[in-house]
This record gives structure tokens, C-alpha cells and sequence, in this order.
């Protein structure tokens, strides 16, 4: 989008020096060849000086959605990231583990992540049911990937409403079943199952890490508000 902007100026650098290229060529005087060279030694200045902007304004976009989301995960999506780590059966990471790593063992516990089972089908039912309850947070960062223009962000929501519509879509359907059960006999909607919920549990963690790395003091706070209330649920089944 900056490139087109600014094409019009662009084209005028390259122009004026295709002009002193041409008068050179006609009146073989060197000192046009040295003026031709001018318009390209400011267009290749004019480039890295936006790619330079363009950087620095990416980063602090980033800065500021790394706030917002800190914001976010520690009041309307607390419940969702408890219930999500509380359903795990392997591997098994509680808040209070995730609070007391260091930066390697938070790494470690990423990778780990990237193969997730839960301790049953109810327990993925719980969780559901918060993807559902936090629909408006969802829009909200939906919206906020469209302001900052972050593409991944914005079709990592898109994905999760969908989910959510297909669960409220079953639910007004059948109010008394567990949407999970109807996912085990459908191959599509348990990958739909297992990509929200495992993304979500992987999200986090990629946060955790970005906090303890970026943001140390911000990471003890957010934990220790989730410790709390992991703390006030019922012990684990």
C-alpha cells in the first residue's frame, strides 16, 4: 500500500535520471552521468529509510497488542485459559508450574504442547462451553487485528467464530447434548475441536513466553492472578 502511495514520486527519481542518461548520451559529458546517479542514490535512500519506519512502527504496534492482550487474558478470557489447562491430561501444566518456570522451562513446556491430550471428553465439553461464553472477546480482537493489521491474527479469530457458531448452531439444536459427543462421530468438527483447544493452550504459552522475556514484571502479575483463581476451582478430577 506505501509503495503505491508513493509511486508517483518514485517514478519522478527514475524519470529525472533516465533524462540525464539521455542528455549524457547526446552531449558525451561525463557531468551528467554523475547528475544521473543523484535521483537513484535518493530513491535507494528514500527505501531504507521507510523500511526503516515501516519496522519501527510494526514493533511498536506489537508493543501495544502485547498490552491489550495482557489486558485481556487477565479479566474476560481468565476462565477460558483455566478450564483449558485444567482439562490437560498430558502434557499436564498448571498455572502455578507456568508462574515458577524459568524461560527455558516455559520453551520446553511449548514444545511439549505441540502433542495434546485431554483427561476426558467432558472436561473439552468445559472448555467449549468458555470458547462460546467469550465470543465477544473473540470480536473484539477480531477487530483489533484489523485496526493493527495483523493478517494471522485476524484469521485465527475468524476460525474461532466459526467454531463458536457451529457450537451454538448444535446447541439450539439439541440444548440437552454435548456438542463433543456429536464431535467424535464427525471427523470435521474434531478437527475443529482439537485445533481451537490445543491452539488455545499453545497461544498461551507463547505468551507466557513473551511476557518472561519482554515484559518480567508484567508476566508476575498476570500469573499470580491466575494461580489465584486456579486455586479457588475445584481440585482436578
Amino acid at each position: 500500500m506505501q509503495l503505491a502511495k508513493n509511486f508517483g514520486y518514485y517514478l519522478g527519481f527514475v524519470a529525472a535520471s533516465a533524462l540525464f542518461l539521455v542528455v549524457e548520451h547526446f552531449t558525451h559529458i561525463e557531468f551528467f552521468l554523475h547528475v544521473a546517479a543523484i535521483p537513484l542514490e535518493v530513491l535507494v535512500a528514500v527505501f531504507i529509510v521507510e523500511k526503516m519506519l515501516q519496522r519501527r512502527e510494526t514493533k511498536e504496534r506489537r508493543r501495544q497488542l502485547m498490552f491489550i492482550k495482557s489486558h485481556m487474558f487477565r479479566t474476560d478470557m481468565r476462565g477460558l485459559f483455566i478450564a483449558n489447562f485444567r482439562g490437560l491430561k498430558n502434557p499436564a501444566i498448571t498455572m502455578h508450574q507456568i508462574k515458577e518456570a524459568s524461560l527455558e522451562d516455559l520453551r520446553t513446556m511449548r514444545r511439549e504442547a505441540e502433542a495434546i491430550e485431554y483427561r476426558s471428553p467432558e472436561a473439552m465439553e468445559e472448555i467449549i462451553r468458555e470458547y462460546v461464553k467469550a465470543q465477544p472477546v473473540w470480536t473484539s480482537f477480531m477487530e483489533r487485528a484489523i485496526t493493527y493489521n495483523f493478517e494471522n491474527i485476524f484469521l485465527d479469530m475468524i476460525y474461532i467464530l466459526h467454531f463458536i457458531n457451529d457450537v451454538k448452531a448444535f446447541k439450539e439444536r439439541y440444548p440437552d447434548r454435548l456438542f463433543i459427543h456429536e464431535a467424535e462421530r464427525n471427523e470435521r468438527l474434531m478437527t475443529k475441536v482439537r485445533k481451537v483447544l490445543n491452539d488455545g493452550v499453545q497461544k498461551f504459552l507463547d505468551y507466557a513466553v513473551e511476557l518472561k522475556e519482554k515484559q518480567p514484571r508484567v508476566f508476575v502479575d498476570l500469573m499470580t492472578d491466575y494461580e489465584i483463581s486456579d486455586r479457588m476451582h475445584l481440585p482436578r478430577s
